[in-house]
């Protein structure tokens, strides 16, 4: 998997994402923020397009998007075809990764305290996708989504 993180978020998720960028910084990661740069009102889906136009075009790197309550950053993730997941604790995002190949976490500033989000953060770009009946399911969301 890419070091490099794809990152977005409307002005609700302005200072979550700020600080996002800062912790993937020192992890090691190479950040690719797609805006915004300030706290203006802003439309989320615009900042979701732009983050997953780039994931769709490298499958190896892996995405945040940050909203108020991670609600719309998901819902137009996954409608764009970027397995997206909202995540409110660790287990959701090992499970978002180890089960669902989720490639875009997803999260809420305004309903996740920055200790837990961080966490949160943590565990999904550590988790791994494990495969095998996992990968079976994931084939059968295409197939039963057409």
């Amino acid at each position: 998997m890419s070091k490099t993180i794809v990152i977005g978020s409307d002005h609700g998720g302005y200072h979550l994402k700020q600080v996002f960028i800062k912790a993937l910084t020192d992890w090691g990661y190479t950040v690719e923020d797609e805006g915004p740069d300030c706290l203006d009102s802003c439309d989320y889906p615009l900042y979701a397009a732009k983050v997953c136009n780039k994931l769709k075009a490298d499958d190896g790197k892996l995405g945040v998007l940050i909203c108020g309550t991670g609600q719309g950053m998901t819902m137009t993730a996954n409608r764009m075809g970027v397995r997206a997941a909202l995540c409110t604790n660790e287990f959701h995002a090992r499970m978002a990764r180890a089960h669902n190949d989720a490639k875009c976490l997803c999260m809420g500033e305004r309903v996740t305290g920055q200790g837990l989000a961080l966490s949160v953060l943590k565990v999904f770009l550590e988790s791994t996708f494990e495969g095998d009946r996992h990968q079976r399911r994931i084939d059968l969301i295409e197939t039963v989504s057409q």
